[in-house]
């Protein structure tokens, strides 16, 4: 059975249709890079314009004098390595409680099977229609109650209960052979020694999903981190571009917000490969 294209194999057989199908395609493909790039070309080279240029109009694509001094002065001014390294602990210890205990969870209603877990499965799922918003508040006064305000753990706990990533390594799960954990299960291995040797293994990509979706969720938080960390010296990266943007230059602003978001678009750059496994990987059954 052949496939249906747009285009079908005659044309593109012939000179002139192959040379319009990819002229069509390099301008597509140059048309979204353009619009996903421009964005950030214009916050780095925004940060290398003097003041009086950034406010000019109409602006200008390239500075007409390359100035790095914003980027040293954003390092200085704002104190961005000790905020960085707030955000850096907070954004690590959410990651591992969120892996921790979202993979405990998601084995036990795959594997397992335990009793209502059908019930308690869409008790969570429930949450996710519940507005972001209307959880601050009880989740304030919990933190508050606890005493756990102004201290990192506020933001740990909170980011374990998610109930988007339980169900996608959930979903993962149910997909894994039962042929290799029934073989585990004859040599011997109990339910913990075969999550831990059989199961996460197998489970890489969709691990390397999970991870980056809560780092990311982390590290660009704002609302949540600015009522938990009253203290300035221990607020992320998030928050303090704000609280500490009184009186500070527009083009510092600007470098302050480019090395901000240097950690995450480096972490995609280097786990793309294992991003796009994973989501491919949910998408296939093994």
């Amino acid at each position: 059975m052949s496939t249906r294209t747009l285009i079908s194999p005659a044309v593109l057989a012939r000179p002139r249709g192959r040379a319009l199908y990819w002229s069509v395609f390099t301008a597509v493909v140059l048309l979204f890079a353009l619009a996903f790039l421009f964005p950030v070309y214009w916050m780095v080279t925004g940060a290398m314009k003097s003041p009086d240029e950034i406010a000019r109009t109409p602006p200008t694509l390239v500075p007409a004098h390359w100035h790095l001094g914003g980027y040293t002065d954003a390092w200085d001014l704002m104190q961005l390595p000790e905020h960085l390294w707030n955000t850096v602990v907070q954004a690590a210890g959410a990651w591992a409680c969120q892996l921790v205990f979202c993979t405990a969870a998601a084995y036990a209603l795959s594997k397992l099977r335990p009793a209502f877990g059908k019930v308690i499965l869409g008790g969570i799922l429930a949450t996710l229609m519940v507005p972001a918003q209307a959880l601050v508040v009880p989740k304030y006064l919990t933190v508050a109650d606890l005493g756990l305000l102004n201290d990192p753990v506020a933001i740990w706990l909170p980011a374990v209960a998610n109930a988007f990533n339980l169900y996608l390594l959930k979903r993962f799960f149910d997909q894994l052979p039962r042929d290799v954990l029934e073989a585990a299960e004859i040599d011997g291995a109990g339910k913990l020694r075969t999550l831990w040797s059989i199961v996460l293994p197998m489970s890489r990509p969709v691990l390397g999903v999970v991870s980056i979706f809560a780092l990311v969720a982390v590290w660009q938080d704002f609302l949540w981190p600015l009522m938990v960390f009253s203290d300035t010296d221990k607020q992320p990266i998030s928050v303090a571009l704000v609280q500490l943007s009184q009186n500070i230059q527009l083009t510092v602003l600007i470098a302050a917000m480019v090395i901000a978001s240097i950690p995450m678009v480096a972490l995609f750059l280097v786990f793309q490969r294992h991003i796009i496994a994973g989501i491919s990987a949910g998408s296939t059954k093994g």
